[in-house]
């Protein structure tokens, strides 16, 4: 089987020649502090070793659960935010037909997601289209108090319950929480819905791995077996005894903190030449965003979709301000055959395409803007992925995490809390004159005069 793999020599160039093994000790360290346990954020790491720690028994009882989902349903609705949704979103979504939505397939019931936002006429829309549906609900929050998801999941169960009845509503409802404690434990256990723990040492960002994200890849159709598969296989291949010029995700770490300390580059695009991976890069941008983004330090992350954004990004990138490196995720194999025809009359000049396949020139087209934008100035890391598939997903997503430990904890920052959003939250409550926040709905008050 193939793996993954990483080029970093069109980034090393806009470096100082051994810029990027000068980072090695530190790279070596950072792991070492992970695996150790000794880096910030320690209470934190259930997932370092999750892969390989997940046995056939437990996915066979996440399966089984799926089974019965996508029997007594045709759709689905995952409800969650951030790290809750947007793993199993950008698997989903990776590997699924993009106008799946269109086929009337019994077997494989439409996900939806909400639940991460607060928009009215989103959720009104949402509740209008399950009125004939028969649909089930995936509740997702370790507290079961996070607004968007609440307020989501109060509206869902009160629609699934009278559509199907309660007793009927039960059986399609699914909590995935905390073990013991919090809203969402306390209405599970109360409402006798089927259960699934989020790991208090697993952080939502590096959930997908869990039920969080297993339950409704496996809703969808998708094999988590070779999900989980890949993600062990590349457990091994950056462990911390691999050497440096071997482990990826080292190799990777170091050049991140190489370009953002030695060259100033402050801003990291992710991007991707095939539009299913737009959710692997939202996803991406909370892991490393979330991670990195603390005590005024951190790359900020955004993403591309090309060819698509280069016909609105495309002029900034190669022209504005010289404080970006791209990193590209190049799927080597597409999954389907489409050949360009050829047309008499030619007259949008395409006829030197005939007969080739759409991803010789979606290459071509990845190539050349790469070629283009390191004339540029910007720095290119690029990401091989053989194929889309659920095992080659599994190894991506395994990549980005353990990287993520590594860069965070070279950067000097812990890796694994978010204090920062919490402030939004705080003076959100007060403006709703939640119960416990007079005082800050006063101060909030006051400034407002």
């Amino acid at each position: 089987m193939k793996s993954i793999s990483l080029d970093i020599t069109k980034a090393a160039q806009f470096l100082q020649s051994g810029a990027i093994q000068a980072y090695e000790s530190k790279v070596k360290a950072a792991q070492e502090a992970l695996e150790n346990g000794t880096c910030p954020g320690n209470d934190f790491l259930g997932w370092l070793h999750l892969p390989s720690s997940i046995t056939p028994e437990f996915l066979n009882e996440v399966q089984c659960v799926a089974d019965t989902l996508r029997e007594k349903c045709e759709v689905i609705v995952v409800a969650g935010i951030g790290g809750s949704y947007l793993g199993a979103r950008a698997v989903i979504e990776a590997l699924g037909n993009a106008f799946a939505w269109l086929v009337n397939d019994k077997q494989n019931p439409t996900i939806l997601f909400a639940g991460n936002n607060i928009g009215e006429d989103y959720l009104s829309e949402l509740t209008e289209y399950l009125r004939d549906k028969r649909f089930g609900v995936i509740n997702i929050s370790k507290s079961g108090t996070t607004t968007e998801t609440a307020l989501t999941f109060r509206l869902l169960k009160k629609q699934c319950e009278l559509q199907r009845g309660k007793q009927q509503a039960k059986d399609v409802i699914v909590a995935i929480t905390d073990a013991k404690k919090g809203a969402a434990r306390t209405c599970a256990d109360k409402e006798g819905y089927k259960s699934f723990i989020i790991p208090d040492n697993v952080g939502g960002r590096f959930s997908v791995l869990t039920p969080v994200g297993l339950l409704p890849i496996a809703c969808a159709g998708f094999d988590i077996k070779a999900l989980v598969g890949g993600a062990a296989d590349m457990e091994k291949a950056t462990g911390k005894e691999v050497p440096f010029e071997q482990n990826i995700a080292a190799q990777y770490a170091a050049v991140r903190n190489a370009l953002y300390n030695e060259a100033g580059k402050k801003i990291e695009i992710m991007v991707n030449y095939q539009p299913k991976l737009h959710f692997v890069s939202e996803w991406w941008k909370q892991l490393f965003g979330e991670s990195e983004g603390k005590e005024h330090k951190g790359i900020f992350p955004a993403s591309c979709d090309f060819t698509t954004d280069l016909h609105s990004m495309g002029q900034w990138i190669q022209e504005g301000e010289r404080s970006i490196f791209e990193t590209v995720i190049s799927i080597e194999q597409s999954n389907r055959n489409l050949l360009f025809p050829n047309d008499e009359e030619n007259l949008d000049g395409l006829n030197f395409l005939a007969g080739k396949h759409v991803d010789e020139v979606n290459k071509m087209a990845e190539l050349g803007t790469r070629l283009a934008h390191v004339d540029g100035g910007v720095p290119n890391i690029r990401i091989s992925v053989p194929a889309l598939n659920e095992y080659y997903i599994g190894q991506l997503i395994y990549f980005f995490e353990i990287a993520c430990g590594i860069s965070g904890n070279v950067l000097g920052v812990n890796p694994f809390n978010q204090p920062g959003v919490e402030a939004y939250k705080k003076n959100m409550f007060a403006l709703l004159n939640k119960p416990g926040y007079e005082a800050e709905s006063k101060a909030i008050q006051d400034r407002l005069k």
